[in-house]
């Protein structure tokens, strides 16, 4: 298979998400991103682990990044016996995955991905880093090619010339779901909310649309009702962090209130991803609580007198009857029929992955 990555954003080339060379991984700081083009240089994996604790790479960012800390694991290990190497290799892939908890499950079908391939790569005697990072490229090259299905299927939602707004940064769906609809000679508009306290939608999303000649517009986060009503909006989408197959989907935080507005406006809202067997239900996320400090600031700049507190939930949960539906790789589903998804064929080895 081609390499996917081809002819989408910058922040979309897999070596400027993140990438294992020579004994470190270089990590895009999204923090500062599209403002200062800096990459967080890991020389463990440790570091790795921190770096995605601390939002330097986000939205799917991270799933590359865990790769690569496999890489980067194996060649820390690199002068142990076999036996000794697996074991490290098995400890890391823990570290790794719990670097985030809202995201451990789909984190850990990453990190347990990579012990096959080190275990085989040991066999034959080959360079078991190089051997990781080939592995996680063919992992993004199946869930970038999967994603474009997605995109197919979400771009047969839009309006020939229609008005989509957006939550957060939906990363991979972003790219892709415009690239189909310029083939396609759809004429959208893009509205981003910015997406506080990280501001990804107008550093992110906004960046990859301007940078793929998309018309885009950054509005502020108490501002998607009145943009709806004044301006109109055919259709929101947006990506999730999981999918509960009792349709519940998590997301960043401000994903349930757009869809409650969205609702209230007639205007329906497209999840997009595949459901996640590990979550059967929604009792079984455990949404991520963050430095209630940092939503006293805005990009480094304190805008709360001190002692003021601040709440900060990185994602929410918005239950299925406010969801039009889930744009899959394998169609469209009503939120309350997620399990067919699983039905007509099995779960390939990269399935969750998007």
């Amino acid at each position: 298979m081609e390499r996917q990555d081809r002819g989408l954003a910058f922040m979309l080339q897999y070596e400027n998400i993140a990438w294992y060379d020579n004994g470190e991984v270089r990590i895009l700081d999204r923090r500062v991103y599209p403002g200062t083009i800096r990459f967080e240089v890991c020389k463990n994996h440790v570091e790795v682990t921190k770096a995605i604790t601390d939002m330097v790479t986000q939205s799917a960012g991270p799933f590359t990044a865990a790769a690569m800390g496999m890489a980067l694991a194996a060649w820390e290990c690199r002068d142990k016996n076999e036996k000794e190497q697996m074991e490290y290799l098995t400890k890391a892939s823990e570290t790794i995955s719990h670097a985030r908890p809202t995201t451990v499950a789909r984190m850990k079908r990453i990190t347990e991905g990579c012990l096959p391939v080190a275990e085989k790569a040991l066999a034959e005697g080959k360079p078991v880093p190089e051997a990781i990072v080939a592995h996680a490229v063919e992992a993004n090259d199946l869930r970038y090619y999967k994603v474009g299905r997605i995109a197919e299927y979400l771009v047969d939602m839009f309006p020939d010339k229609g008005t989509v707004m957006t939550q957060c940064f939906a990363e991979t769906i972003v790219g892709q779901m415009l690239k189909v609809a310029k083939a396609r000679g759809k004429d959208i508009r893009l509205v981003c909310p910015e997406t506080r306290p990280y501001f990804q939608g107008a550093r992110l999303t906004a960046t990859v649309a301007h940078d793929m000649g998309c018309d885009v517009t950054v509005i502020t986060d108490n501002m998607p009702a009145f943009y709806m009503k004044k301006e109109g909006v055919d259709l929101f989408t947006c990506a999730a962090d999981a999918i509960c197959l009792d349709g519940h989907v998590v997301n960043k935080v401000g994903t349930f209130q757009l869809g409650i507005v969205a609702k209230y406006m007639g205007v329906p809202m497209f999840v997009t991803g595949a459901p996640d067997p590990g979550h059967p239900t929604v009792d079984t996320i455990n949404i991520e609580m963050r430095d209630p400090e940092f939503p006293l600031q805005a990009m480094g700049v304190r805008t709360a007198a001190e002692g003021v507190k601040g709440w900060y939930p990185s994602f929410d949960i918005t239950p299925p009857h406010l969801i039009s539906g889930i744009v899959t790789d394998r169609g469209i589903f009503a939120p309350y029929d997620l399990k067919r998804y699983f039905a007509d064929e099995p779960m390939g080895r990269f399935e969750m992955i998007v």
